[in-house]
């Protein structure tokens, strides 16, 4: 993996290949591996948190043209200017989020209930003065991305578990938001996403959020302790 001269990689890894999308951690050995989406809609593709890498355009054209890029937490601002010009797109925001459209040079458009004409449908996930984040869901698909609340990556996770909720959350996991939904797959912003027995994964990480938060806090602090 190496710099390619405009600030994108030459290395990624695919993630999560189904036949409605694909994803891709375009700096696979960064610690908090940045997982960006591409989700297909009637031979449309829109991408989701996207970091740009070389031969991003290559792994996403099979799937159709870029019908927009979406951004779904404040701070996951990323690639996606650089995207949406490329494409000559609009970055889609959430209505809780349109204040981010303040940070981003190309065009912009806002939505509330659902994205674009696609079937998937927006979820609060965290609304307050400091965390804005938006879940989209798909109930068709049984398909559900959570760009920050959980993850994959180590620092997310306890114990031998395959998912956990952001270490900022752990106090107030977002239960409301998140339980109940009928899921095949979970895609997130932040590791891999989870294809099997998904929806009793993110169940086990919602349920024991603040019960392991403890054990995680310390597992975390040891990695930043001085050997």
């Amino acid at each position: 993996m190496s710099p390619t001269g405009d600030g994108r990689t030459s290395g990624f890894r695919e993630t999560d290949r189904w036949n409605g999308g694909v994803g891709w951690i375009a700096h696979p050995d960064e610690t908090m591996q940045r997982a960006s989406h591409a989700l297909v809609n009637d031979g449309d593709v829109w991408l989701v948190d996207p970091v740009d890498c070389d031969g991003l355009d290559d792994l996403i054209a099979p799937f159709g043209d870029v019908a927009g890029v979406v951004v779904l937490l404040d701070r996951h601002t990323r690639d996606a200017d650089a995207l949406a010009s490329r494409h000559d797109v609009s970055v889609h925001l959430p209505r809780t989020l349109s204040g981010v459209a303040e940070d981003i040079h190309a065009r912009t458009k806002t939505f509330d209930k659902t994205l674009g004409n696609t079937n998937f449908h927006a979820i609060s996930v965290v609304d307050n003065p400091i965390w804005h984040e938006v879940a989209l869901y798909d109930a068709d698909s049984r398909t559900l991305v959570v760009p920050e609340a959980v993850g994959t990556v180590d620092y997310f996770r306890t114990g031998s578990k395959r998912l956990g909720v952001h270490p900022m959350l752990r106090a107030l996991p977002p239960r409301d938001a998140l339980s109940g939904l009928v899921i095949d797959r979970l895609l997130v912003g932040h590791g891999e996403g989870v294809s099997k027995d998904a929806e009793k994964a993110l169940d086990a990480a919602l349920r024991n959020a603040r019960r392991t938060a403890p054990e995680l806090y310390l597992k975390n602090a040891k990695k930043l302790l001085p050997v």
